[in-house]
């Protein structure tokens, strides 16, 4: 039973006890009447001053932790005129200004926190114990391809199959890591724990490092291909000119020297292929900026045709062009993208080797080209580094293919990935930018 009631049924008591005494017989001792009467009605006058003094205050503090409780942090208790009351709900009043401060900073800072993670160009995954992404930001959905307003929140992280996505779930807790994808990109990817509420609560970090990677590998390997290229080419040029006054000495006797003047010619030829294979390294660092211009790609693709089809000639390789029905508008460097193309499509034909298939597919919503061949596929191990610096799986390659390809697809500020699908069918896949 509540205090409250309690003093209710003592008041009744007392005021019950008032009205016995006037039942008492008038021949009895008045004295003693008079004297009950009386002690009767200061009671019950000193119960009334407690009532207002102590039951009034404390009925009002119980208010206040209603208040606290509901978490009520706006109102506020008035005084009840009563000093150590008055005191209490004075304190109380501070404290729950004090506490309503409190929550205003927090929402402000969790505010201004979710701003920043919104705007963050850092992919934040915020996951539940059971690995289902409960928050993600943009840049995060955009990384792993939730695109078109599809929400990530309810995902499992095991239901992620792009490339990312699988690299995501490997990652133990605590462990970092760098990885280079089929599409040049490369992340480094974290995945990490905070407190709430006395529990772990995982979260992964997705930080973009492309920009600031192929820069620094360009920048070295730009420094590094100049100083071979001037180191070799001028002692090319110096060896060539011995060999061909050499040469020039030996024709004097053409039949005395024949064997002579062979040696010589495989040399000169030797220092030519030196030459020209150390150029084909220089030309990469020496791409052009992109001159785009406003053109339908089928159109495009229409006059490299006979170029592409006599880049399979001899391996009977046929070159099938599935172009869309309607104009696929892209803003490109005619010029580059051409030799874009034919890198993509002499890889094609050299992973084929012979007897096989090459598939040129325009689609105008979004722009869009691909590349299909049915080649002897990429592994995934490959995949990671197909776009890495001098990369190469031929057996006499350069790697500096993909590199110029990755180079002039940037510069078109295009979208694109390398891979073999489950299909066992090998897709360059390039998506461009709408133009306007």
């Amino acid at each position: 039973m509540k205090l409250k009631w309690i003093f209710v049924l003592i008041m009744m008591v007392l005021a019950a006890s008032v009205a016995t005494t006037f039942l008492i017989p008038s021949d009895g001792d008045p004295t003693l009447i008079w004297v009950t009467r009386t002690g009767c009605g200061l009671a019950l006058l000193l119960m009334v001053v407690f009532y207002v003094k102590v039951m009034k205050p404390l009925g009002s503090i119980t208010n206040g932790f209603d208040l606290l409780r509901a978490q009520d942090f706006s109102s506020r208790l008035t005084h009840v005129h009563q000093q150590e009351a008055d005191r209490i709900i004075d304190m109380f009043n501070k404290m729950m200004q004090s506490l309503k401060n409190e929550r205003l900073h927090l929402r402000e800072q969790n505010h201004f926190l979710d701003l920043l993670i919104n705007v963050s160009p850092m992919g934040i995954l915020i996951l539940d114990t059971k690995d289902t992404v409960v928050s993600a930001n943009p840049s995060a959905s955009t990384y792993l391809e939730f695109t078109g307003g599809s929400k990530m929140e309810g995902t499992p992280l095991n239901s992620l199959d792009t490339q990312l996505g699988r690299t995501l779930r490997s990652l133990a807790q605590g462990e970092t890591m760098t990885v280079r994808l089929n599409d040049s990109m490369i992340y480094r990817c974290s995945r990490l724990s905070f407190m709430n509420q006395g529990f772990a609560h995982p979260f992964i970090l997705i930080e973009k490092l492309t920009d600031e990677v192929m820069k620094a590998e360009k920048k070295s390997y730009e420094k590094v291909i100049r100083v071979i290229a001037h180191e070799v080419n001028n002692t090319m040029a110096g060896v060539r000119a011995m060999l061909t006054t050499a040469g020039a000495v030996l024709e004097e006797n053409p039949d005395e020297n024949a064997d002579l003047l062979e040696v010589i010619s495989v040399c000169e030829n030797r220092c030519d292929a030196m030459s020209s294979f150390i150029t084909s390294y220089a030309n990469v660092v020496k791409i052009p900026e992109a001159n785009l211009m406003a053109t339908d790609l089928n159109a495009e693709i229409s006059h490299w045709r006979i170029m592409l089809e006599s880049l399979c000639t001899g391996r009977n390789i046929k070159v099938n062009f599935e172009l869309s029905d309607r104009p696929v508008n892209v803003r490109i460097d005619p010029v580059l993208m051409e030799q874009v193309l034919i890198n993509i499509v002499k890889n094609s034909a050299e992973s084929i080797g012979n007897d096989g298939c090459i598939t040129v597919t325009t689609a105008p919503h979004p722009p869009t080209l691909t590349i299909t061949d049915n080649g002897r596929g990429i592994s995934e191990e490959t995949e990671k580094m197909l776009f890495s610096p001098f990369f190469s799986t031929k057996v006499n390659g350069h790697g500096i293919g993909l590199i110029f390809v990755s180079e002039v697809l940037h510069k078109h500020g295009c979208k694109f990935s390398l891979r073999t699908s489950s299909d066992n069918l090998t897709r360059f896949t390039i998506r461009f930018p709408i133009a306007n």
